[in-house]
């Protein structure tokens, strides 16, 4: 079963897309393979396995279920609240991640300063969020998003914590043109389309995917592909997500 439901994260376009490039970037930015890592909010542990390509992962998350769930998959996650404490001494990490975390609550400033106080000097950074408010959906509702983000914001953010930012991207960049008309036209409408989860029994707890047939999943993983080669190379000037890379001063 931990199988089958890690594939499907693996396999979604969306998360595919979100993974390739956050990989890339890392893999510019992480100059070591056998560090500690961090992945702070890191629900049932989507992306522990492809953050052990640096290193050993530790988690932390707010949410018993998940955290359980992480746990019988065998990963090394404790349950805590970011926006306190994280349960993890001072100048512990190489690497800290916090993808799609901070956009959760109306304090990521505390969360941004835990980063910062667990990660080790030349430690890196690495944000994921939602982008641009004026993109706010019902969709960011039932997930608890509290804001969507501009790369000024996220930039100064990162920096007033006490971090040095690298690099900023867009992220979506190759389907926003299609994906801003359709989130507008949704609000324009009063469209509230409710996501599911797949492969899941009731008592479980996972992210939100959105269905995809086979066929567009495919073509929208294509695309991602040619996406995450192109992060790799430049900063994005638009789109639906944003990445954010800093380093501990």
């Amino acid at each position: 079963m931990t199988t089958i439901i890690e594939l499907a994260e693996d396999r979604h376009w969306w998360f595919a897309t979100r993974t390739w490039s956050l990989l890339n970037l890392l893999d510019a930015h992480v100059p070591r393979r056998d560090g500690d890592v961090l992945d702070i909010g890191c629900g049932a542990g989507n992306m522990i396995h492809h953050l052990s390509r640096y290193g050993r992962v530790k988690g932390v998350e707010v949410d018993a279920r998940p955290v359980a769930m992480a746990q019988a998959r065998g990963y090394d996650v404790r349950q805590g609240d970011a926006t306190r404490a994280i349960p993890f001494p001072d100048a512990s990490f190489d690497l800290v991640t916090a993808l799609d975390v901070i956009e959760h609550t109306d304090d990521d400033a505390a969360i941004l300063r835990e980063a910062y106080r667990v990660a080790r000097p030349r430690g890196i950074l690495t944000i994921s969020v939602p982008a641009l408010q004026s993109l706010w959906s019902y969709n960011d509702e039932i997930n608890g998003h509290r804001h969507r983000y501009s790369s000024r914001e996220l930039r100064e953010r990162v920096e007033r914590a006490g971090f040095r930012v690298r690099r900023v991207t867009f992220g979506f960049f190759l389907v926003f043109p299609m994906s801003a008309p359709l989130i507008l036209l949704r609000n324009r409408l009063g469209a509230k389309k409710e996501l599911r989860s797949h492969h899941l029994s009731q008592d479980e707890y996972q992210v939100e995917m959105e269905p995809v047939s086979p066929w567009l999943n495919a073509i929208l993983r294509g695309v991602g592909r040619v996406e995450a080669a192109l992060v790799s190379r430049v900063d994005l000037p638009i789109g639906t997500s944003l990445m954010c890379v800093a380093e501990k001063v």
